[in-house]
């Protein structure tokens, strides 16, 4: 594993043009648009297309086309979650999304971070903080869930709400940036 790789791993700064990161994200390209070229006539096609792609996929998970990935080796789903058209997660950090999950169409997942540092960035520098989605959470069509969040089981986030911090179980959140609106 080069110096790079093992550095985004651990949540470190790297540098994304690293060779093997290149051919990590080339290989998560194609998968993604196998799966994503692919009918709703061919669930068995789909099933070998994700589990190739993502890090570890649950029984009975239901994924709609189009899918985007950085690299899908950091991404966990549990069991029996569904997510709709135009999903987008960033796998630079750890995305671990929970059992029953329902995610909307056109939610992001972003793991991404930056430094602000101005010649850091000029460098390209970059790094990345975990996501955790707990069991039974529903996010809404075009949530925004922002690196280094944990969104407590049970949780439902309104549609276009923009998460920048942990929500506790049991919820409802909505906004931007999101907030608790009603406890269940």
């Amino acid at each position: 594993m080069s110096g790079q790789k093992a550095r985004m791993l651990a949540g470190e700064l790297y540098l994304a043009d690293d060779p093997e990161l290149a051919a990590d994200a080339l290989r998560a390209a194609t998968l993604s648009e196998k799966f994503n070229a692919t009918s709703a006539a061919e669930p068995d096609a789909r099933r070998t297309l994700l589990t190739e792609l993502v890090g570890d996929l649950g029984e009975r998970v239901e994924i709609r086309p189009p899918l985007y990935v950085d690299y899908g080796y950091q991404i966990t789903i549990g069991a029996g979650t569904f997510v709709n058209f135009g999903a987008v997660m960033l796998d630079v950090g750890r995305i671990t999304i929970g059992a029953d999950v329902q995610i909307g169409p056109n939610v992001q997942l972003l793991t991404p971070t930056h430094p602000i540092d101005p010649e850091l960035r000029r460098a390209k520098w970059e790094s990345a903080e975990p996501i955790t989605i707990e069991d039974n959470v529903w996010l809404g069509g075009g949530v925004i869930v922002g690196p280094d969040v944990t969104i407590g089981e049970n949780t439902v986030v309104g549609a276009g709400a923009v998460v920048v911090k942990d929500l506790p179980p049991n919820v409802v959140a909505a906004g931007v940036p999101a907030a608790v609106v009603k406890r269940l």
